[in-house]
């Protein structure tokens, strides 16, 4: 179920006249309301309550990991305590259950605008909500690309318009994503582009990508770089038995690494941030590592396939287990793994990337990369991740919501009195099948169908007001 948040941005919240609100108040006094009625009267304003109650509060910044009871008052958190007895115009009994920050997911894909037969921005955000994000940062590989401010005004206008989660969308790096022509780094940040990208293409030429890593750190942001040497990266799924077996070409492990390499050098060189996308391979992992023993300003994420398959997946789930970088070998996934345990990684992301079902049909050699990612990454988290025993669930808030608000330098990703309410609460031992007609997203191509998930998404809130709850 899914219900759109108001839209709560300056002093116009529930805006009412004198004589609305004293009517308003003689009908709220005889509920018991009238506290908080008598507080907002003279500003002409009421102000919205939900409580939390009894659930087990996660918050990395804070160091938080015990049951609590949360008030949030409007869009913010008003209250954090042990037995909070006010009067809410809503209670949730969050009795076993996690209450966390709102995921952020700093790399996904909407496809609007010139693919909306994959997914919109209004079945994206509601596949991110009901996983659990409450904002989500789309990547520019659209048609038109969101090169010019019209065109990302037009992205932010419609999400805006959808108004379930915060979506704060790249720009590309080059015009058109051809990485010829930079685009004017100023005037896109200005009119709202969260960061820099040409994800779904490399930046091939050096110079261009040096220029655009220095301009986008000026202006206190970063470029994004899939990371793919064009000439080893031709083929369908990670070079090895299993590509030999299903008789098809693959792509080099070189083919992410050579150009990882590069961005670490513009970067050490130049003393800019640089941030790797998606990074699937050991030798990607160690030599981020090192680099950030030496203090170069690199940050990289991955995604949750990279530490829950191999390329063996293919065999088992076919053209939906075929996403770019590929799923690579056992020794990759437990580097991957071992990267998230010693904080090498910063973040993990979904890249959520929708396509058609008849896109997907297609042999493995033709159909296109990608997976959808929303719905089943705390899933994936929990089972792979915390119930394996590498990491508590602190480390996975860290990694799922405290260190992307860092990374795009938002005010987001921890539970705090007076912060914005965007939270997530989910039942941590909840098991399912994930059957394709669980699936929110326009898209069903995921190689988790079929499979035995734990892990449940119960709510999403985004600014104090529910925007998700799978209560039917």
């Amino acid at each position: 179920m899914y219900l759109k948040k108001i839209d709560l941005s300056s002093n116009t919240i529930y805006i009412v006249n004198k004589m609305l609100l004293n009517c308003l108040y003689i009908v709220l006094k005889k509920i018991g309301k009238d506290d908080r009625i008598k507080q907002n009267k003279e500003k002409g304003m009421i102000l919205m309550t939900t409580l939390l109650k009894n659930g087990k509060l996660i918050d990395y910044k804070t160091n938080t990991n015990d049951i609590y009871d949360i008030l949030i008052e409007d869009d913010k958190i008003k209250e954090i305590s042990k037995n909070i007895t006010t009067k809410a115009d809503k209670t949730i009994d969050c009795t076993n259950l996690n209450i966390i920050p709102g995921m952020i997911d700093i790399h996904c894909h909407l496809r609007e605008p010139g693919f909306e037969y994959k997914e919109t921005i209004e079945t994206g955000s509601k596949s991110a909500v009901a996983g659990g994000f409450t904002t989500i940062c789309p990547m520019p590989n659209t048609n038109p690309t969101p090169d010019s401010t019209i065109i990302l005004q037009k992205i932010i206008d419609e999400a805006k318009r959808v108004n379930l989660c915060n979506v704060l969308p790249y720009a590309p790096v080059t015009k058109g994503e051809k990485g010829e022509e930079l685009v004017n780094f100023e005037e896109l940040k200005k009119a709202g582009a969260i960061a820099f990208s040409d994800d779904g293409m490399p930046v091939v030429n050096a110079r261009t990508m040096r220029q655009a890593m220095i301009e986008a750190d000026k202006l206190g942001t970063y470029v994004a770089s899939h990371c793919e040497e064009k000439s080893v990266s031709a083929g369908a799924i990670n070079a090895g038995e299993v590509a030999e077996e299903l008789g098809v070409e693959g792509v080099l492990p070189e083919a992410e690494e050579i150009m990882a390499a590069r961005e670490i050098v513009i970067s050490e060189t130049n003393n800019v941030r640089a941030h790797i996308c998606h990074i699937s391979t050991k030798t990607s992992k160690d030599m981020i590592r090192d680099a950030k023993k030496r203090g170069v300003k690199v940050t990289c994420e991955t995604c949750p396939h990279y530490f829950t398959f191999t390329v063996e997946e293919v065999k088992k789930s076919g053209t939906n287990a075929k996403m770019n970088p590929p799923l690579r070998e056992e020794k990759d996934r437990q580097a991957i793994i071992e990267g998230l345990k010693e904080g090498t990684i910063d973040c993990i992301i979904t890249d959520h990337a929708p396509h058609s079902k008849e896109e997907k049909e297609r042999d493995l050699s033709k159909a296109p990369n990608g997976i959808i990612g929303f719905e089943t990454a705390l899933s994936a988290e929990i089972m792979n991740l915390v119930d394996a025993g590498h990491i508590n669930y602190l480390d996975l808030v860290k990694l799922t919501s405290y260190n992307p608000a860092k990374l795009l330098r938002i005010d987001r990703g921890t539970i705090e009195v007076g912060k914005i309410a965007d939270i997530a609460i989910f039942d941590p031992n909840e098991e399912y099948i994930y059957t394709e007609d669980m699936i929110v997203s326009k898209a069903k191509n995921s190689p988790f169908i079929d499979k035995k998930l734990k892990g449940k998404v119960k709510y999403t809130i985004v600014s104090g007001k529910i925007v998700y709850t799978d209560n039917k």
